[in-house]
Order: structure tokens, then sequence, then C-alpha cells
């Protein structure tokens, strides 16, 4: 099998600390890439005005495989405020490095798993007649990636031809009154074939891995054009998929469920923001962020990461206290998507036993407060708990 080439952006914070755990995992269990860092995140914001410079984007044209940490991202007048003094007032805007990498290279295809390891401390329980039950947690959620609400179409106080274009509709007469200043639009916008492009992917995932069931989790009753286009998209999938059952929920009324029949649900689809708020709602259900990897994929490139963010203030702890499972996790992905999912295999269940062991734990699966004196307290640090997931290989 020929070996990959990995574009390895690490980013800011504790990125810059679990990438490097990962490779580790990956070397011990014998995959052999070659890897190619990368630029990005904050500090070639600060120092360029650029979190995602052009020599990175052409490393992922070149390579088409990334494996991505974290970054931090501000509002954008503290972003602004950051800048080297020779970039102030030079029109340089923030834009989420991630986010953008997604629309660069239309990687519209996320994929979640969230699935509980048995002996996780974390893992959601629930009161029963005769005590206390852990179900089993094995959902997988496909996000749409470049649309909906993150496709970027937005203003504050809105040009006079938008705003004038907005008014031939007639709910926007509730807003006649509003000063342009006063005003702040962000567009939902859904195309037809990306929907039908998630949801087919999502049937095909059901299909491939033996899940009964796709929900397609939207809010229809009251979205009525976006959500009911993906609606009618899943409907007419759904025909060609006849051993996969359609379900459809209301994004609401999906959180309320999903903390109460967890193991009710294999694999749900949604637009960006509804997928964004359940995948981060079952990873609460099976040990939080620290254990929520991430796929994005597109037509020719595809960047795998943890889906926590950069964690300032517990990157510059020595040593390290940060659970490294969930980038651990995001590079078997990238391992799934190459070709190696024995390998893939064999590291998740080397996580599985640490969990299950329970000798070595990070401060967050002891529900502990994140701080220095956690180690004293039983909490593993990062290099520990890669030790261990090691070990068990």
């Amino acid at each position: 099998m020929t070996k990959p080439t990995i574009v390895v952006m690490p980013g800011d914070g504790i990125g810059k600390i679990v990438l490097p755990e990962a490779l580790r995992v990956l070397e011990a269990a014998g995959f052999q890439a070659d890897y190619v860092p990368a630029d990005i995140g904050w500090d070639f914001w600060i120092s360029e005005g650029n979190a995602l410079p052009d020599r990175t984007i052409d490393l992922l044209k070149r390579h088409k495989l990334g494996l991505f940490g974290a970054i931090t991202s501000k509002p954008k007048q503290a972003a602004r405020a950051e800048l080297l003094p020779a970039l102030q007032g030079k029109g340089h805007v923030y834009y989420s490095p991630i986010v953008r990498m997604r629309q660069l290279f239309d990687l519209d295809i996320c994929i979640r798993p969230c699935r509980s390891f048995p002996g996780n401390p974390l893992n959601f329980i629930r009161r029963t007649p005769d005590g206390f039950e852990e179900p089993k947690i094995d959902a997988v959620i496909f996000r749409q990636n470049t649309e909906g609400l993150y496709s970027g179409v937005e203003w504050t106080d809105p040009p006079k031809h938008i705003r004038d274009a907005l008014e031939t509709h007639p709910k926007m007469k509730n807003f006649a009154q509003v000063a342009g200043p006063d005003l702040a639009v962000s567009c939902r916008i859904l195309s037809r074939p990306a929907c039908r492009r998630i949801i087919r992917a999502a049937f095909d995932y059901a299909k491939k891995f033996g899940y009964r069931s796709v929900t397609v989790c939207e809010k229809p009753n009251v979205i009525r054009e976006t959500s009911g286009m993906v609606e009618d998209e899943a409907k007419s999938i759904a025909a060609e998929y006849p051993d996969v059952a359609l379900r459809s929920t209301n994004i609401d009324a999906q959180m309320m469920w999903l903390t109460k029949n967890p193991e009710d649900y294999g694999v749900l689809v949604a637009t960006n923001m509804f997928a964004d708020i359940i995948s981060d709602g079952f990873a609460g259900l099976v040990g939080g962020l620290g254990f929520a990897a991430s796929a994005n994929i597109g037509r020719e490139v595809a960047v795998f990461e943890p889906t926590h963010g950069s964690a300032p203030k517990y990157a510059a702890l020595e040593p390290s206290i940060v659970n490294p499972i969930a980038m651990i996790l995001a590079a078997c992905m990238m391992l799934d998507h190459v070709g190696h999912s024995p390998t893939a295999d064999r590291i998740r269940a080397a996580v599985a036993k640490v969990v299950a062991e329970g000798k070595v734990l990070a401060y967050d699966m002891l529900r502990l407060a994140g701080g220095p004196g956690v180690l004293s307290r039983g909490a593993a640090a990062t290099k520990q708990l890669t030790d261990a997931i090691i070990a068990a290989l």
C-alpha cells in the first residue's frame, strides 16, 4: 500500500499538545506515513493577518489529506485588536481557518461518531426501578458542512440593495422601523445537490455498517423552505434503501430524546448548525469533547480533527493534563479513510482497554476541575495516558 503524505496542522493551544500524541500512537501501531508540518491558527492571524496561509492551502491541494488539532477563534473586534500594529487598518478580516478549509475544498461531508466506551465514568446513566443502567450509545452524526448558517452570507447594517431585496418579503415588515446599524442578517442557504450528497452518505454508511435507521433532524414546521428541502430529499433517497428506516425529528425534541433514550439512535443527518448541536449533545453522553472526533470529507481532500477547542488556559500547564483521546480517535478516522481500518481498530481497542481498566484516566474522566493540582489527585498527565494506550497495543 502506498505510504500517504499527511499535512499536519497542530494549530493553537492544546492542539499543539494532542496532535503529537496522536502521531506517537500511529507510529506505535506501525502506521507509516510522511508528515508535512503546516502553519495554521492564531499566531499567523496576528503576524500575517491570515490564520490559514496560502502555503498551507497549497500543501492540502497537493497532498489531499490533513490532520488538524485546534484553533483559537475570537469575535471580529477582539481579533482585529490583536493584529500587529503594521497590519492594523489594512482591511484584514478574521475567518475561522477550519471553516475556511471546509469552504475552499468543499469538505461538505462531516462525520462525527459518538460511541460509548464501557467503563468510562463519564458515560450516560439513568435510574431504573432497580437502580441504574448504562445504555450502550452508538450514534454517528452526518453534518452538512459547508452550507446552512455556516455559508458565511451575513451582514450587520445590510447594504441598501440587500435590504431592499429583503423587504420584498412580507415578513420583513416586522423590521421596517429598525435602523440599519441595529439590524443583523445571517442567511441559511441550502442547495439541493448538497442535501442529496449528505443524506446519501448517511444512508450508505447505515447500510454498510448495519444501522437500522437514519434520523433526519431538522425543523420543517418552522423553517419550512430549507428544512423542508432536507425532508423532501431524505424521503426520495430513503426509497432506495428499503432495509434502512427513515425517521424524522425536530431539533428541539431531539435534544430531549437523546438524554432519555440515546441508544435508540444510530445514524443521524442534519444541516450544519443543527448537526453541530446534536453531535455535541451526544458527545456529552459518551464522555464529552475529550472523546469526540470528526472527519471533514470532500471529493478530493479530507481533514480529520477532534471537535474540542484550543483550551488556551490548559495549554501552558506543564506537564500537560489534557485528554488526547479525541485526537487519537480522529487519527483513527483518518486511517479508515486511507484504507488502514485494521490498524484503526487496534488503536480503538487499545483505547477501550485503558478506559475499561480505569487505572490511567485524564482529569475530565475523574470529574475534576482542570488545573495543575489534578495530578496529585490521581489524574494522569497527557503523556501518561498516551503511554498507557501504546502499552495496550
